[in-house]
C-alpha cells in the first residue's frame, strides 16, 4: 500500500482532476516500513526479534501468494485461448448477455480481448456466452 505525506496545500486547482495514488503492497514498502520501525524504535526496549520473525515470513507468503495468483491467471488465460481454438469448425449455440440466442458454425477466433471471441456467422460471440457444441456434419460421399 502506497502512503503519501498530505501537505498543508494539494496544489490541486478547483475543476481539475489529479491522478489517484496507487494503493499496492510490496516488498519495498514492506522494507521501507520495517526500516523505519528499527530507526524509531525504543533503546530500552527494543523490537522483539519473533515479531521481526513473523513480520518478514508474512512478507514472503505475501510475495508467493502474488506470484502463484499471476501464474493462475496465466494458466487460465492460455486454456481459455486453446478451448476456443478447438471450437473452431464445430456448430455451436450461444446466449449473449442481451437476451439474442443463436446457433452456427464457429468460423475463426479473436484473442484480442480479454475473452476470446469467436465468429459463429456474422456475429462475434464471447466464448463465456457458448452454451453448447456439436461436431461438425461431415459431409458424404
Amino acid at each position: 500500500m502506497t502512503i503519501q505525506a498530505i501537505a498543508a496545500s494539494s496544489g490541486v486547482q478547483p475543476g481539475t482532476t489529479s491522478a489517484k495514488p496507487a494503493q499496492t503492497m510490496d516488498s519495498s514498502m514492506f522494507m521501507s516500513l520495517l526500516v523505519t520501525q528499527l530507526k524509531n524504535q525504543d533503546p530500552s526496549a527494543p523490537m522483539d526479534t519473533n515479531q521481526m520473525m513473523n513480520q518478514t515470513v508474512q512478507l514472503s507468503m505475501m510475495e508467493k501468494m502474488t506470484e502463484l495468483t499471476a501464474d493462475a491467471k496465466e494458466s487460465f488465460s492460455l486454456q481459455m485461448r486453446s478451448a476456443a481454438a478447438q471450437i473452431i469448425g464445430h456448430n455451436v449455440s450461444y446466449a449473449l448477455a442481451d437476451g439474442t440466442k443463436g446457433s452456427g458454425v464457429a468460423s475463426s477466433v479473436s484473442f484480442a480481448a480479454g475473452t476470446p471471441t469467436v465468429a459463429v456467422g456474422g456475429a462475434n460471440v464471447p466464448l463465456d456466452s457458448i452454451s453448447g457444441m456439436t461436431a461438425a456434419a461431415t459431409p458424404t460421399a
